[in-house]
């Protein structure tokens, strides 16, 4: 039987992580991006791997090949879709409008909800793919209901510059969570509307300061009141971290599993402090990365001559200089990407993970398997619109 309270650790690394991310990154160039399917699937098996509450890890167990038939599958229908849309629209803009900029709108308005639907079936394939003391997590179907929710709410936040955010956030969690599985126990999300506006608070404050500071420059013409709007900058921020851990605090603690429930205690400052180490050191590496490539491209430019106003002479310099090019921008985009992962991605990740922990466990044993979701096209949406597919 499994004890009443389960701790979370975390057992991930950043120098396998780092060589994980490189290497498949390397192999997706080279493969012209097809490879990014089975580079996907490495790293959420690590990542995975790592999570593992009362000491078991999580397992992922999606297959790089269903995820590229998926996103072949995708792309056949959303080419059809968005050609088709767009052509519609773009008649009528100029038939009744004389312009394009509304077909252009009503295009971007026409795409919101395939996006929507298929962060939804994202979310549905990565939870049917995910196990735990050998039980496997899944969500009901509900994509379209999800999509046209999600329309309505961020038009909300929208319309109130951003004020109504908290409830927005809460009210799309409800439904997802309303319809996730762990084997036949489904989850409840409760909080009442209010529950995230105090993890708001810290973007709130800064935002009203300067608006207020804002207003006060202008009507007393005094420039110095604009100085002021820089000092809420780093406030902002804090508050931006602020709010992703207290609302996961706050949405993980309302949080239920039949007789379980869950507690979290994630740090802002803990999170503020991985951010700005993790930038901080990959602004070093560049930093000493673009004076290394000063010498190679001094002896280049030293080697076509001064005079670029020579037609000829300047086209050398580009094919002398491409090659050096190429390696920059490909070294950049792939030391990028793997020091993210080292820097930032797994240290918020073991953090979040390591502050969390699951009480009232004693009848974990009694949950059921739940069968097997199938797929049509995975997460190829999500991969063909490049939203919602990330680690």
């Amino acid at each position: 039987m499994p004890p009443a309270r389960l701790n979370i650790t975390y057992s991930g690394r950043k120098g396998p992580i780092f060589g994980l991310a490189l290497k498949t990154g390397i192999l997706t160039v080279l493969t012209l991006g097809i490879y990014r399917f089975w580079a996907k699937t490495r790293l959420r098996r690590y990542y995975w791997s790592a999570i593992r509450p009362g000491g078991i890890p999580l397992e992922y167990a999606g297959e790089p090949l269903e995820k590229l038939l998926g996103f072949l599958v995708a792309v056949v229908f959303l080419a059809f879709y968005i050609g088709v849309v767009n052509l519609i629209l773009m008649y009528f803009s100029f038939a009744l409008l004389n312009g394009n900029v509304a077909a252009y709108v009503l295009s971007f308005a026409g795409l919101a909800p395939i996006i929507f639907f298929a962060q939804y079936r994202a979310r549905r394939y990565i939870l049917a793919r995910t196990r735990w003391r050998g039980i496997r997590f899944g969500l009901e179907p509900g994509a379209w209901g999800y999509a046209w929710r999600a329309m309505l709410h961020w038009l909300l936040a929208i319309a109130t510059i951003g004020l109504l955010w908290p409830l927005t956030t809460l009210w799309l969690e409800k439904y997802k969570v309303s319809h996730t599985y762990y084997g036949d126990q489904i989850f409840v999300q409760g909080g009442r509307r209010g529950l995230l506006f105090g993890s708001m608070k810290h973007i709130y404050y800064p935002l009203g300061l300067s608006a207020v500071v804002l207003a006060t420059g202008v009507w007393s013409s005094n420039p110095a009141w604009f100085a002021m709007i820089m000092l809420t900058g780093p406030w902002f921020v804090y508050g931006l971290a602020y709010w992703r851990a207290n609302s996961f605090k706050r949405m993980t603690e309302e949080k239920e599993l039949g007789p379980m429930r869950f507690r979290a205690d994630p740090s802002a400052w803990t999170v503020v402090g991985i951010y700005a180490l993790g930038w901080f050191l990959i602004y070093l590496v560049f930093s000493g990365f673009a004076l290394f490539m000063m010498v190679p491209a001094t002896v280049i430019l030293g080697s076509v001559g001064p005079d670029l106003a020579n037609f000829e002479q300047f086209e050398a310099m580009l094919a002398a200089a491409a090659p050096l090019l190429i390696f920059a921008y490909f070294a950049i985009f792939l030391g990028y990407r793997a020091m993210a992962h080292a820097w930032i991605t797994l240290p918020i990740a073991a953090h979040f993970a390591e502050t969390t922990r699951i009480v009232n466990a004693e009848d974990l044993h009694q949950i059921a398997q739940r069968d097997r979701d199938e797929f049509a096209e995975a997460e190829g949406f999500a991969e063909a619109l490049d939203v919602g597919a990330a680690i």
